[in-house]
C-alpha cells in the first residue's frame, strides 16, 4: 500500500480567511425612534432632553449603528448631535443598519491591509465563516489581492473556484 500524501498541505497555496480580520467588539443598534414624539416627530427640545438624560457609557468600546426604525423624517443634524455624545465612547459609529456597520468596518480593514506577503502566490479566499462577513468584503479582498497574487480562487482547497490568474 502506498502512503497517503496530502497534496494540499504540500502546495504553495495560501488561504486568506476574512474571518481572521473580523474587528472584535460589541455591536449595538441604537434606534432613535424612542426619542421622537410618538416615534415619528422630532421636537428639538424634547429630543435634546432625551439625549441629555441617556446613559452613554454603555457604548464604551462598541461599534454603533445609528438608525430610526420608523418612517420618520429625521434631519441630518439629529444623527450628528447623537454622534457628539457617542464619540467619546464608541470605537466607530455609522448611520444605518448593523449590516451597514459590518460593511463599513470590513471596508476599513481591507483598505488598511498589508498584502505584501501575498505577492506572487496562489491565494484561496475561504468562503465559509462563522462571523458576519458582508458580501462586499469578498469583492474588495478579491480586487486587492488580484493586484499582487499569482492567482486568486474562492472556496476550499479541495473544491475551489478559480477567479483570477495572472498572465
Amino acid at each position: 500500500m502506498s502512503e497517503i500524501v496530502n497534496r494540499v498541505a504540500q502546495s504553495k497555496l495560501v488561504t486568506f480567511d476574512l474571518e481572521d480580520h473580523y474587528p472584535e467588539g460589541k455591536r449595538i443598534l441604537l434606534d432613535i425612534k424612542d426619542w421622537l414624539h410618538e416615534g415619528f416627530i422630532l421636537k428639538e427640545k424634547e429630543f435634546r432632553a432625551q439625549i441629555a438624560s441617556h446613559s452613554w457609557e454603555q457604548y464604551q468600546n462598541s461599534y454603533v449603528a445609528l438608525t430610526c426604525s420608523t418612517d420618520a423624517i429625521v434631519p441630518g443634524w439629529a444623527y450628528m448631535l447623537v454622534m457628539t455624545h457617542l464619540q467619546p465612547y464608541a470605537i466607530k459609529v455609522v448611520q444605518g443598519t448593523l449590516t451597514d456597520l459590518e460593511t463599513i468596518l470590513f471596508h476599513s480593514v481591507i483598505e488598511n491591509l498589508d498584502i505584501n506577503d501575498f505577492k506572487d502566490k496562489p491565494i484561496i479566499i475561504k468562503g465559509c465563516t462563522n462571523k458576519p462577513v458582508p458580501p462586499n468584503a469578498y469583492l474588495w479582498i478579491t480586487a486587492k489581492l488580484q493586484t499582487v497574487a499569482k492567482s486568486v480562487m474562492y472556496g476550499e482547497a479541495c473544491s475551489s473556484v478559480p477567479l483570477f490568474k495572472r498572465k
